[in-house]
Parts: structure tokens; C-alpha cells; sequence
């Protein structure tokens, strides 16, 4: 793409998080960007959206108190509404499987551009459980995400231009942490993993706890997805590329069509 290129840069983690500031410094490298994102920490709202919301100019563009959703609508709409693409992450957890699609606020925003019809990319960074470093205290800095950073910078010079936005409305990109050698890891094309293990229990006293025993399993070296799926890419070491549509499709169901038919007669 040519140095003309411009972005909308959001994400759900907050616009002072440092994956976002990695996405930003990586993308300004080449494109015109402009910061529309929430002013704090928005994960897991999925695409909730506000009425109203307030928003403040910020060093890297503007500071919305909002949702992702929000800041897509606000941006594409009002503050930044020419863009070529929009970007949003870099999500620090990765956002992997097909029902974590709607809950993500990462994703929701690529979702919510790609009904303006504007291609999106949603990129995540993958970050391992169970080791001696705990969660929280991994990926601190803008360097850790140098893996989610070149593969999003990468694909937002040369898909466009590649038509690969002709046949997918956003990409869902998840990349492992960077290695210490310093090489890259390599691109995979996948499709969300099916995989769902959602429980829930009733303590007899009015709480329902609620599990995902997906990363459980995971942080245990159990990891059944088959290959060509999101999440087996990403924990062996390779970038995955979901590429995914939004706007929901329908198919003629002839059972459905049937019962459409006799609905009056029965009623």
C-alpha cells in the first residue's frame, strides 16, 4: 500500500495499554493513524454499544469513554470517517475459538467496521498460563508484542491491495509471544476451533459459578483442537489468520420454508 494509507486504531484494553501503543508505533511506521479508543480497560464487552459518550483528545488521537463498538461508530462516522482499514488490538490474551467471537471486545470492533464496509483487522497476542511467570506479569512491554506487530503491519500493506478483503469482511489474528532469537514465526490461515466447554454450578445458595474449561485444559499441555484451527496454530508457535465474515448470511432451509407455509392454517 502507499504511504497515503490511513487507520483507525482501536482496541478494548484501553488506549494507554501497552499493545496498543505497540500496534500504534508499528503502523505508524507507514500509515497515517488515528487513536479512537476506550479510555479504560473495556474487555469482554463485546459489541455493547452507548448512546452518548464523552470523548477527549489524547496524544495519539481520542480518548473515548466507551465501548470498542463505540469508538468504531464514533470514529468512522465522525472523527475519522475517510480511513482505508480499521485495527484493533493488540489485545493482550489471545481471542481464539468461535464463541469467544462474540464476547471479544477486540473482535467486536473489526465486526462493527466491517458493516461500514471498511476491511478490519483484530489482532490478539497469545499468552501462556501455568508457568513460573504469572500471566499479569508477562508482555509489559511494546517489544513483547513485536510478533502480533509485524504480522499485523504485514498484512495491513499488502491484503488490501491483494483483494483479500473481496472475500473476507475482517481478519481475527492471533500471535504468539515473540521468541528471544528474534525470528519471526510464520503465518498460518486457520479457521476458529469449534471446540466449547462452558460449564456451570449451582452452589445451593444462590451463586451459579461459571467455567471455561478451555484454558484450563490448555495450561495442562491438553490441547485437542485439530490442525488448521486458530488455537493449535498459535500454542505451537505460528501466527493465525481468521479470515471471517460479519454480516450474517442465510440459507434457504426448506423444513423452515414449510412450517412459513402452514403457519396460518395452524394458528
Amino acid at each position: 500500500m502507499s504511504e497515503s494509507l490511513s487507520v483507525l486504531l482501536t482496541n478494548d484494553d484501553g488506549i494507554d495499554a501497552v499493545g496498543f501503543r505497540a500496534l500504534y508505533e508499528g503502523i505508524s511506521e507507514f500509515a497515517d493513524v488515528t487513536a479512537v479508543a476506550p479510555a479504560d480497560d473495556q474487555s469482554a464487552v463485546g459489541r455493547q454499544l452507548s448512546a452518548d459518550v464523552s470523548v477527549r483528545e489524547h496524544e495519539l488521537g481520542y480518548s473515548v469513554e466507551g465501548t470498542p463498538a463505540d469508538c468504531v461508530v464514533a470514529g468512522l462516522e465522525s472523527l475519522c470517517p475517510d480511513v482505508d482499514a480499521v485495527v484493533s488490538g493488540c489485545n493482550k490474551g489471545a481471542n481464539l475459538g468461535a464463541y469467544v467471537l462474540g464476547r471479544s471486545g477486540t473482535v467486536s470492533a473489526a465486526v462493527e467496521a466491517a458493516f461500514f464496509d471498511v476491511p478490519a483487522i483484530a489482532t490478539s497476542l497469545y499468552v501462556p498460563g501455568g508457568g513460573d511467570t504469572p500471566w499479569h506479569e508477562q508482555a509489559t512491554e511494546v517489544e513483547d508484542f513485536r510478533e502480533a506487530t509485524r504480522a499485523t503491519t504485514y498484512l495491513l500493506r499488502h491484503a488490501l491491495g491483494a483483494g483479500v478483503f473481496e472475500q473476507a469482511e475482517y481478519l481475527n489474528v492471533n500471535a504468539p509471544l515473540a521468541e528471544d532469537s528474534g525470528d519471526p514465526a510464520p503465518i498460518e490461515i486457520t479457521t476458529p476451533s469449534t471446540l466449547y466447554e462452558m460449564t456451570a454450578e449451582h452452589d445451593g445458595n444462590g451463586t451459579v459459578t461459571l467455567h471455561d474449561g478451555i484454558w484450563e485444559r490448555m495450561r495442562g499441555d491438553d490441547l485437542p483442537d485439530p490442525a488448521g484451527t486458530d488455537r493449535r496454530a498459535v500454542v505451537e508457535g505460528r501466527v493465525s489468520v481468521s479470515p471471517l465474515t460479519a454480516p450474517h448470511t442465510t440459507e434457504r432451509h426448506e423444513a423452515l420454508d414449510a412450517l412459513a407455509e402452514t403457519y396460518l392454517d395452524t394458528v
